[in-house]
Formats: C-alpha cells, structure tokens, sequence
C-alpha cells in the first residue's frame, strides 16, 4: 500500500480582471489639471487628445507591458539590459528630474485652486502662487520625511474625490447650462475640429500633450497578475484609454463652453469654470468646497510622486554609487531625505520664476513644456531598450508581446 506525501501547497495566485486593471490604469493618468490647456482651442480638443493617445499612450502601455512581463526591475532594468547600465541610470534620472519642474506646475494649479477658496484676486498673482508652492513643497517633503503611512490613503482616493466627482459634475452642470439656451463660448461647427495648421508650433502643441499620459510603464508591471496577458491587458489598455480621454475631453469642453479663451487661466481654469456654471445656478458657495477637493487630490498626487521618483534613483545610487555619499543617506525613518531636501532648493528657485513672470499662465505653460522635454527622454530610451531586448533575446520568456514589435 503506497504512502501518500503531503507536498507543501503554493500560494494562490492574486489574479486581478483586466477591467480592474484598466481602472487602476485610469486613476494614475487621468487628472483635470490639463484640461483649461486644452480648453483654450475648443472642438479641437478632442483631436489633440486623441493623437498623442494612439501615437504615444497605446505604444508606451503595450511596450512596457511586454518589458514588465519578461523581466522585473522596472524602467532601470529594462534600460540597462537592452542598453547599458549608465543609460538605464540615465532613463531614472530623467524621471526624477522631469518631477524638479513638474512640481512648480502641479503646485501653481493648487495655487490658483486655493485661491478661489481665500480670494479669487489672487488666482494671477505671481507672489501668491510663489509662496504656496515653497510652502506646500517643503510641508510635504516634511511629511514623506516621517514616513507617514496617512499618504497612501490621501493618494489612493484622490480619483474620486479630485477627479471623478468635480469633472462629472462640472460637465452635467454645463449641459444644463448649454440646455438653458446659453451659447456655447467657443464654436462647437464642424470646421473647428481641427486646430489651425501653424507648421512647427502645430507639432508641438501636440507633443506637449504626450505628458498627460505619462505613467503607464508604472502599471505594466500588474500584467504577470492577468489570467490570460496576451489578451486582458491589450483590453485593459484600450478601456483605460476610452475612460481617460473622457476624462480628459469632456471637461476641457465643457470649459469651453463657460469660459472663452481670451479670459481663460491655465491654472485656474477649472475653478473658473466651476465658478461660472455655479454663479449660472445661484449655488457659488459650493465653488470653495470644490477647490479643497481638488487641492486635497493635487496634494495626494505629489506626496506619491515626492516619494517615488527619488526613492528610485536612491537605491540605485546606492546599489551603482552613481550619487555622492551625501544623496545616499537616509534618516532615521528610512526616507531619502537629503535627496528631497537639494531637490527642494532647486524647485524653490524655480517657483520664484512665478513672482517675477508677470503672466502666471505663461510660467505655468513654460514650466509643463520642460517636463515634457525631460520625461520624453526616458520613453525615447524605453522604446529603444524593448526593440534591442527583442533582437537580443527573443526567446526570453514574456508574458506578453508588443504587436508593434512583431519582427524586429
């Protein structure tokens, strides 16, 4: 009679849905903070979010998708093994210095937010967006400092409670304001659905919209947790790109159709509009209530990227000595504080631009251009790195192929 052995069982796999995934896809991409930019040409809108979505996001999930269900490690490995150790150090770098001006920009447009909480007056005021960016700044390099654990929860429900409810309430409001007989701002005829052609400037108010889908190499690393990867995750990815270009299209036309261009903030666009639409409706108390909501989203927003980027580029350094000893230290909660700290002395010299550029607008579209430039070159690495890793090693296990590879 034959024994029987009782083998130790493994651990049940945490599989997650595709649609899931695609949620968890749209919450860390999709933001309102774009949307007076775009606001600004109208109908056209719709085509210059829809271009960088099939040129740039589709490629920039399906590619990282493929690098994340083949090798661990995120953008550093994947940048190192098909290049070299200094790029990938380099396609890190580039991540954490693209969040030096980002910083500027997202904390100008809680300025501008908070200040239709205080004082509407203040919401073009350099000095004013100044001083909340070094304050706000240095309060949360304060708080990642302490390893506080309250950040993960202040980051996890800014979707809804920054995104989801403002934008779907901002865009019923204005139906009802276009259902009232009120003409729309900006002309909504066939003829405006294309921006007008300016040759060079054209290209490139459609590349500076490639930032506001950056991020989707972070949840490529979720697709060795799908039951089926060649399949759930391209599904994953066109749901999350529907519901992010709704997010993303519908309130910028709905500011549009409030706010004309003319008159219209890129930083305080979003509390124009909802002032507008609440004057329309005699309910302008709620226009403070809204702007704490999207400040407390803005703010989740930043503590999550304070923390990521430089802890990145920490164990790195560490692991490569690319950094000073200084830049390597932690304090006593295990937090990359002096990182934060040099960090934070060169984002206060550049908010202080905004005290002496008479237009905050224009300090605010100059400072989102540089993120751009700088956060560009670590796709441009990225792409790189997967074409040479499929060359080099195409019998390495993947998860999941990139179509767009297929062949090289």
């Amino acid at each position: 009679m034959s024994e029987t052995v009782d083998r130790p069982r493994a651990a049940p796999k945490n599989w997650i849905s595709w649609v899931a995934l695609a949620l968890m896809t749209t919450s860390s991409v999709a933001s309102l903070r774009p949307a007076p930019t775009m606001a600004v040409y109208g109908l056209a809108c719709v085509f210059l979010y829809l271009i960088p979505a099939l040129v740039f996001l589709l490629p920039t999930s399906l590619v990282s998708a493929e690098l994340a269900s083949g090798w661990k490690g995120g953008v550093y490995n994947w940048v190192a093994r098909g290049l070299s150790k200094p790029m990938g150090f380099l396609a890190v770098w580039c991540q954490f210095a693209m969040t030096i001006f980002y910083y500027p920009s997202l904390l100008g447009y809680v300025a501008s937010t908070l200040a239709y909480v205080v004082n509407p007056a203040l919401a073009g005021n350099g000095l004013w967006t100044a001083s909340v960016i070094v304050i706000t700044y240095w309060a949360g390099v304060w708080v990642s400092s302490r390893g506080t654990k309250s950040v993960a929860g202040l980051a996890s429900g800014g979707l809804v409670i920054g995104t989801l409810v403002p934008g779907a309430l901002l865009v019923l409001l204005a139906f009802v304001f276009l259902g009232q007989g009120n003409a729309p701002a900006a002309p909504m005829t066939a003829e405006h659905l294309l921006p007008a052609w300016t040759g060079l400037a054209s290209l490139v108010l459609i590349v500076n919209n490639f930032p506001s889908y950056s991020g989707m190499e972070m949840n490529a690393v979720h697709v060795s947790s799908l039951r089926d990867p060649g399949k759930g995750f391209p599904r994953a990815m066109f749901l999350a790109m529907g519901l992010v270009l709704l997010i993303f299209i519908l309130p910028a036309l709905a500011i549009s159709w409030v706010i004309p261009a003319d008159q219209l903030s890129l930083t305080a666009g979003v509390m124009q509009a909802f002032d507008a639409v609440f004057a329309n409706f005699g309910w302008q108390f709620l226009t403070p209530v809204v702007g704490i909501m999207l400040v407390l989203a803005s703010l989740g927003g930043m503590l999550t990227w304070l923390a990521g980027p430089s802890k990145g580029l920490l164990l790195i350094s560490r692991q490569e000595g690319y950094l000073p000893p200084y830049l390597q230290r932690l304090n006593r909660n295990g937090v990359q504080q002096n990182i934060l700290v040099v960090q934070g002395v060169i984002t206060t010299g550049i908010a202080l631009l905004y005290a002496f550029i008479p237009d905050v607008s224009s300090a605010y579209w100059i400072f989102s251009v540089i993120t751009t430039q700088v956060y560009l070159i670590t796709y441009l690495l990225l792409f790189i790195a997967a074409v040479r890793l499929r060359r080099r090693e195409p019998e390495h296990p993947r998860g999941f192929r990139a179509p767009m590879l297929v062949g090289l």
